[in-house]
């Protein structure tokens, strides 16, 4: 990482669809992303209810797509962890996620959070 590259922590709380909280912070993280004058280096933490951000297989059947959204982020060069104790608790531990997708833990969002030059909450 140069000088001029600024780290972005993002933390997800919300489910993927029902309220639009994931939804904004990922769209926002991609254009972050594309600003020419800005190099950005993303980290998205899957907390909570968003970690059902990162399962394979969605099928919305109109409007956003949040899998894809976190593929372009993937593509991107983000990285995107999910909260170890949360895919527990909500059995999501042994589900296909989609590829690139860690599972991580409060120690990584934790050293994410002391690293970052911003963090934000959605």
């Amino acid at each position: 990482m140069n000088n001029n590259t600024q780290t972005l922590l993002f933390i997800l709380n919300d489910a993927p669809y029902g309220s639009e909280r994931s939804f904004n912070g990922l769209r926002l993280a991609i254009n972050l992303n594309e600003q020419d004058e800005a190099k950005t280096e993303i980290k998205i933490f899957l907390m909570s209810d968003a970690v059902g951000c990162a399962l394979q297989k969605q099928n919305p059947s109109e409007g956003y797509h949040i899998q894809q959204m976190l593929e372009i982020l993937l593509a991107q060069g983000a990285e995107v962890v999910l909260c170890k104790t949360c895919c527990h608790a909500r059995g999501l531990s042994d589900l296909p996620l989609v590829d690139g997708v860690q599972i991580g833990t409060l120690d990584d969002l934790s050293r994410w959070t002391l690293q970052a030059d911003k963090v934000v909450t959605f």
